[in-house]
């Protein structure tokens, strides 16, 4: 019945409502590999960019995870123990010897994860749910990804598909305030798209684990029909209330809650949308590495998923040391764009909404440089290559956006010249710095191009040079 619905009645309503498609195109997706794979990436993400990934739930109460693991060896199992992921908080805790275990016994004694609910609760009453799109919007992100449900099981909104554990009471469950609906609308005011993360692979109320080794990973996936029925009702919940325009499964897709079925009905639901690569078969819209970089131009779309800190979650034992530098986040999205993927980056709001102080930080330093050089990231392909040096030992990016090539040095300027000896000079061509009020000098250097600089370049951490009409 469920796909009966989101391939008819309500598919003609998302029509009126997104404006994406036409009546001919409704049941145009199979369950099938070969279908789903004939759905085009959206303009709109391939142009975007920049998300802006939100971790918030229970684990946000306590919102602490240690800081003497500073890598992502996942594949560790000193690494489970240690884990720098606050989000992961329930698992971490139960994990015997680890410090989330100890700080937990100090501040909360013997209390029960999910008595944190009324505590959430509490404290979300006072988020304001439009400040926080802003702050998006000012960052310059293109759109925005939520945790609906993470491992914990808990739901950001008020889901009516009844979740069978016996042991855990309907309030502890899920979010007094809808806090999806709430956050959709919001980003939709702000001209941002909005999209949702759902835990498919992991749900601690259905099975609880803990993981303790590497091993551990596979056989705490619940798989038992009834979590596949229920994960199966959630996820279409989302897609018929809240329409994301995209669907970010984590983990994996229980094998009882036919996979591709969802993915076919989020397609004919919203033909504009997209889907990760997580949810265990073999179609995706796009890949994605987290807190990882590729090494070249990947002909699939990627997106990499990564933490404004060391963790996605909230965690007040993190600060200025253990946050991303503004340079190197702004060369790390420069980089990523250069190489046909979008930077997911992730805040962890405080359990009341707060982003942390020294995150916001992070995000008007970027939204500050991407409103001067948003014009060599935004709707840009990449070039023949994504890096470069040049002569003087500047680190360079390419991106191009029809005819125009922009450079992008990462970094303070090693001078008053940028010499890019395999880059060949053209006549004709104006040349300027983004945000500049003048076209700057160049000459052929060597059989390549020498851009020569009139003044200091503005900004602090990476400046974007325009080559017009470079590609004709």
């Amino acid at each position: 019945m469920m796909r009966k619905i989101a391939g008819g009645i309500l598919f003609v309503l998302l029509l009126v409502l997104n404006g994406n498609t036409t009546a001919q195109e409704t049941g145009k997706y199979e369950a099938t590999v070969e279908s789903l794979d004939k759905h085009p990436l959206p303009a709109w993400y391939a142009g975007a960019k920049l998300g802006i990934f939100i971790h918030w739930g229970l684990y946000s109460v306590p919102g602490w995870a240690p800081l003497n693991h500073p890598d992502h060896d996942f594949s560790s199992n000193d690494y489970i123990k240690y884990d720098p992921y606050a989000e992961w908080y329930l698992n971490t805790v139960r994990v015997p010897g680890s410090p989330t275990a100890q700080y937990h016994r100090e501040h909360y004694g013997d209390k029960g994860y999910y008595e944190f609910a009324p505590e959430f609760n509490r404290e979300s009453k006072k988020w304001n749910p439009d400040a926080m799109a802003e702050a998006f919007k000012m960052a310059g992100a293109r759109y925005v990804v939520l945790t609906s449900k993470h491992h914990e099981g808990f739901t950001l909104w008020p889901s009516t598909t009844p979740n069978p554990n016996p042991s855990l009471k309907p309030a502890q469950l899920h979010a007094e305030r809808d806090i999806v609906g709430e956050l959709t609308r919001a980003v939709g005011k702000q001209g941002l798209k909005m999209g949702l993360y759902y835990s498919g692979g992991y749900d601690w109320t259905f099975n609880a684990g803990p993981i303790r080794v590497e091993k551990d990973y596979e056989t705490v996936k619940p798989q038992s029909q009834a979590y596949g029925d229920y994960a199966f009702a959630q996820i279409h919940e989302l897609i018929e209330k809240y329409h994301p325009m995209l669907l970010w499964n984590d983990i994996d897709w229980p094998k009882t809650g036919r996979a591709l079925d969802v993915e076919a009905d989020y397609y004919n639901a919203i033909p504009d949308g997209v889907i990760d690569d997580r949810f265990g078969v073999k179609h995706a819209d796009f890949t994605s590495p987290e807190y990882a970089k590729l090494d070249k131009i990947s002909e699939k779309k990627w997106e990499e998923c990564r933490g404004l800190g060391r963790s996605f979650g909230y965690n007040r034992a993190e600060g200025e040391k253990e946050t991303i530098a503004p340079g190197e986040l702004i060369a790390l999205l420069v980089d990523i764009v250069s190489k046909n993927g979008n930077l997911l980056l992730d805040v962890g709001p405080e359990a009341d909404g707060t982003i942390p102080p020294v995150q916001m930080e992070r995000l008007k330093d970027l939204g500050a440089w991407l409103k001067q050089n948003g014009e060599a990231i935004y709707d840009t392909t990449p070039w023949t290559r994504a890096e470069g040096k040049s002569a003087e030992g500047d680190d360079l990016r390419f991106t191009r956006k029809g005819d125009d090539l922009y450079v992008t040095v990462l970094g303070k300027l090693k001078g008053q010249t940028i010499t890019i000896a395999d880059v060949p000079a053209k006549q004709g061509i104006a040349i300027s710095e983004l945000g500049g009020e003048s076209e700057l000098g160049a000459k052929v250097q060597d059989g390549g191009m020498r851009i020569i600089l009139r003044s200091q370049p503005r900004g602090d951490y990476a400046y974007s040079f325009k080559l017009a009409g470079y590609m004709k």
